[in-house]
Formats: C-alpha cells, sequence, structure tokens
C-alpha cells in the first residue's frame, strides 16, 4: 500500500468512528440541502447562526434571506451569468451565495484581501462584469477605492438592490416561495456549479477553481462520516467563506449538520476571537497554524473550556501551537489537509486516533496515487480524485474555458503539487509543495525543512523560507524571522538535534517584524520571493 504507484481508496476510511449525521444524495444541491435542514431541525429554531449583527437567523430566516437575495440578484444578471460577490463572514452573504445557486447563476467569490489587483486578476479569469457587494462593508473595511478600481464589472450595492424587491416580489415571497421553495427556483442540477473559489496566487496568476454543488456536498458527507457534528455543537467561524476551508467546514458543515454557526468578519482580531469562543460556548472552531497561534498568545486559560474539537488546516501545523494548546488549553489540535480543488478536505487527523506529524487518514471516497519524483527521496507527488473534486479550472489566459481535471496519473485525477508519504496504517505526511523545493549545489531541499529548523531554534517567533537564484550554488535558502537575535550557528545547532542536512541551512537570515499572510491566513511566499530578491 505505501508504493509510490499506489491506490488508496475508502477502504482507508475509519470505521470506528458514529455514522454520518449527513448523507448525500446524488442530485443534492446547495439550496435542497438548506430546505432538507429546515425540514429536519426546525423551520424556527432559533439561535442556529448568528454573526456581528444583533438578533440569532433561525433556519426560516436563512431560507427567507437566500429566496429574497436570489430573487433580486435575478432582477441584474442573467442565468448561467458568473457573478462577483464582494462580501464579509455574514449570514447575508452566505445566503446570497446560495441564492445566486438556486436561481442558476455562478456566484464567484472574491477575496477582498488580495488588492485590487488581485481582484482583478479574478474577475477577468472568471469573466465575471458585475459584482454584487456593500457599500457599509466596503467603507468599514478601507476597500471603496480598491473595489472602484476594479475595471470593466458594474458594481452593484445590496443597499440600492433592495430597494427593487416590490410588492409583486413579497408577495411571491411570503405567499409561496417559504412554504414550496423547490417549486419557487429552477431545477437544480447538482454537476452545476455552485460556486468560484480563486486560488491564493503565492505562485502566479490566480486559478478560478469551478466546485460544483456534488463536490461541496459530497466533501461534506465525507468530513461528517468521520467527525461527530450536530445541534449540540457551537461551531465559530472566522476564516473567510471565500475560501474553502472556511465555506465547507465552517459554513455548510454546520448549515447541513443543524450545529449553531457563529460567524466572525475576521480571523486577525486576535483578542476577539477567544473572548467570542468563551461568551458563545464554541465547541468545534477551524483554523490555521498561524491564527491558532495567535489566539492562545491572546487568550485566557478558559477561553476555549468548552472547545472540544479545534481543527488545523491550510498550512502545516508547527509544534510550538501544538504544544502551547495542549499545555494550556487541554486540547489536542487535529491536523488535517486540504486543496481548494477537492472542495477541501482530503485527509484529517481525528480524537483518539490523532498522530501528530501527520495529516491523518484520506476521507472515505478520496482515491490517491503517489507518483516518484526526481531527486526527492521518502516522498512522491501527491495526485488524487474523489467525489469532492473540482470540475475544472477557469485559467487566466484563457478566461472563462472550463478545463476538465487531468494529471499525470490520467483523466480525471489532480495533481496537489505536494510531496508526501503514507505510513502503512495509511496516515499521511505532507513534506512540503514540490515548488517549494530549492535545488541547491545539485540537491532537492525542502524549504519546510528550512523552516523546521528554525522552528526548533526559535519556537516562539515565526518563520518562513523562500530561495534565490545563486550563479555558484543553483539557488540559495533565504530565511525570514520575527527572531531578530537568531543566528546560523543557532540554526546549525538545531539542525543537529533534529538531525536535518546541514543543506537545509539558509545562506541568510532576514528580521522582520511580522511575516506577510494571505487572507486565507497563509504565509505570502510570493511576497516574501519578491522581498528576497530585492534583497
Amino acid at each position: 500500500m505505501n508504493t509510490p504507484d499506489s491506490n488508496l481508496s475508502g477502504a482507508l476510511s475509519v470505521t470506528h468512528h458514529a455514522a454520518a449525521t449527513f448523507d448525500y444524495q446524488p442530485g443534492e444541491t446547495l439550496f435542497s440541502a438548506l430546505v432538507s435542514a429546515l425540514h429536519r431541525f426546525g423551520r424556527n429554531t432559533p439561535g442556529r447562526w448568528e454573526d456581528q449583527k444583533p438578533g440569532t437567523y433561525s433556519y426560516g430566516d436563512l431560507l427567507k434571506m437566500t429566496l429574497a437575495l436570489g430573487r433580486l440578484a435575478g432582477k441584474v444578471s442573467v442565468p448561467g451569468e458568473h457573478v462577483g460577490v464582494l462580501m464579509p463572514n455574514m449570514v447575508s452573504s452566505v445566503c446570497l451565495l446560495m441564492g445566486l445557486s438556486a436561481f442558476g447563476r455562478v456566484p464567484c467569490m472574491l477575496n477582498y484581501t488580495a488588492g485590487s489587483e488581485g481582484m482583478q486578476n479574478a474577475c477577468q479569469t472568471a469573466r465575471v462584469r458585475t459584482v454584487l457587494t456593500s457599500r457599509v462593508f466596503l467603507a468599514k473595511a478601507g476597500l471603496v477605492e480598491q473595489a472602484e478600481a476594479i475595471r470593466d464589472v458594474h458594481l452593484i450595492y445590496l443597499e440600492d438592490l433592495r430597494k427593487q424587491f416590490s410588492l409583486l416580489d413579497k408577495a411571491w415571497l411570503m405567499g409561496f416561495a417559504l412554504w414550496f421553495p423547490l417549486a419557487a427556483v429552477p431545477k437544480g442540477n447538482a454537476e452545476a456549479p455552485a460556486v468560484v473559489m480563486f486560488t491564493s496566487g503565492t505562485e502566479g496568476k490566480p486559478k478560478g477553481v469551478v466546485l460544483s454543488h456534488r463536490a461541496l456536498l459530497a466533501n461534506v458527507a465525507q468530513a461528517m462520516q468521520v467527525f461527530h457534528f450536530g445541534p449540540s455543537d457551537v461551531v465559530l467561524n472566522a476564516l473567510p467563506i471565500f475560501h474553502s476551508f472556511g465555506l465547507t467546514a465552517g459554513t455548510l458543515i454546520p448549515l447541513v449538520s443543524g450545529a449553531r454557526l457563529v460567524l466572525y468578519t475576521s480571523p486577525l482580531h486576535f483578542k476577539t476571537i477567544p473572548e467570542l469562543a468563551r461568551s458563545r460556548r464554541c465547541s468545534v472552531m477551524f483554523g490555521t497554524s498561524t491564527f491558532l497561534h495567535h489566539y492562545a498568545r491572546n487568550a485566557e486559560t478558559d477561553d476555549f473550556k468548552t472547545m472540544k474539537i479545534v481543527v488545523a488546516g491550510a498550512e502545516k501545523l508547527a509544534d510550538s501551537v501544538r504544544r502551547t494548546w495542549r499545555e494550556r488549553f487541554s486540547i489536542d489540535i487535529l491536523e488535517g489537509y486540504g486543496v481548494t480543488e477537492t472542495a477541501p478536505v482530503l485527509a484529517v487527523n481525528l480524537p483518539g486516533v490523532n498522530r501528530p506529524g501527520t495529516v491523518g487518514r484520506l476521507v472515505p471516497g478520496v482515491e490517491a496515487k503517489l507518483l516518484p519524483v526526481p531527486g526527492i527521496e521518502g516522498g512522491a507527488e501527491l495526485h488524487v480524485r474523489g467525489p469532492n473534486l473540482m470540475s475544472g479550472y477557469y485559467r487566466f489566459d484563457a478566461p472563462g474555458v472550463l478545463e476538465p481535471p487531468t494529471s499525470a496519473a490520467g483523466e480525471g485525477w489532480h495533481n496537489t503539487g505536494d510531496v508526501a508519504a503514507l505510513d502503512a496504517d495509511g496516515y499521511v505526511s505532507i513534506q512540503g509543495r514540490l515548488k517549494r523545493f530549492a535545488k541547491v549545489a545539485g540537491e532537492m531541499v525542502s524549504l519546510e525543512v528550512s523552516e523546521a529548523i528554525a522552528r526548533k531554534a526559535s519556537s516562539e517567533a515565526t518563520h518562513a523560507a523562500t530561495c534565490v537564484s545563486d550563479a555558484a550554488r543553483g539557488e540559495v535558502i533565504v530565511l525570514f524571522t520575527t527572531d531578530s537575535a537568531l543566528t546560523r550557528e543557532d540554526l546549525a545547532a538545531a539542525a543537529r538535534s533534529l538531525g536535518s542536512p546541514e543543506i537545509a541551512l539558509p545562506r541568510r537570515i532576514v528580521s522582520v517584524e511580522s511575516l506577510p499572510l494571505l487572507g486565507t491566513g497563509k504565509i505570502d511566499y510570493m511576497r516574501l520571493k519578491t522581498m528576497a530578491e530585492a534583497a
């Protein structure tokens, strides 16, 4: 099973956990999943969802907002149109997304932390001509100029659009649509695009990832076959819904499981989020290693006393973060792994069978192949397929043209670009992105090994490694660190204690006040590389 060309199937799924509380039914869409949840958990059950506005929302409220916003969006768009969504983590934003897809539009989630150029590239990639946003949001977030700088798009503000909801629309909503919701919208197609996400652009122009209703809901079902989620849970989600981790794990799982959801507008409010976890008695939280590090530094001991499950993804979980959460809060962080192209969850550790240093076992239904890479020992390039796989890419140089998934493993497979290994028990270890290997003096060196050495030498600081061209050595490693006292001698001692090769040591160390981050919580390696080259 651990040979480079092994097929890994659902046989690696965990069978000793509770059965899923949500089984994906072929043909289901996000909207029909909302309607099913309403019937299952009650139309008027209060307090299911909340955000930073006063009050809470029932499933009936969610349905009402979804229908109303979908009908309004239909007044300014046509069926099949790709519509940009430039909105914060609010309940109304989720309802707008579901409403657009329910009425046959394709919501394209714009990353408002990417700047005007990043949003411009995303709109061009997906052929977006209409962007729905909010004046209040843009003003509070300081995004007015950036949004207005996006060329060749029509910004439509929800504050203005709501005025177009006529008496006839209200009669349709209150007298018919709320009671016969599936008849009030066009017949859904599970294979139709439910949403377009955009890759972070850390390695070039962002790609549009087209995720169908089937891919999203299948991934929800996969996750819920290995975790216990239900109405007794309270999920805290500060991860942006323009990122697949924040949408699927942090939003759609609560939607279909009946769990309460507390949406927060920014993961960067490091003091507020622990306070919110305490005051709302949250039991489930998803985050990145970077964010969890900052939450722990700003939290009181009892802020996370009701927290049962904390899942880390999107970047490698630092040992120091894992140790801090265990020692201060008695919480074992469960590290998982996924990519936007798989909606995103591929593997995750579980309570009771958590194996630190790995990202857990593949979720049910995911198959994988490990294809060898010349020059890299002990790992191979990870290719995957499953019901949660994307429909395909939109690329910047071929706007709006769907490129179905394919890789060296065959059609219908996706190359994650990550180097991985698999142990005898089916646990997956991610050694790093193939693009994050430096060729130093003819040898392939993982930049994540360089970062692990830095974390060993200085566990309280944050570090990131990149590489630049060098005439003598091919490439050299540059380490950015928030520890101004860190020396190469410190790193050499840490490397010896870890048994890491000396060739993984950086040639240059650059001290910074903080590392640049993307809105998703990942380190902005493209910006670091530019900084290294400029230096």
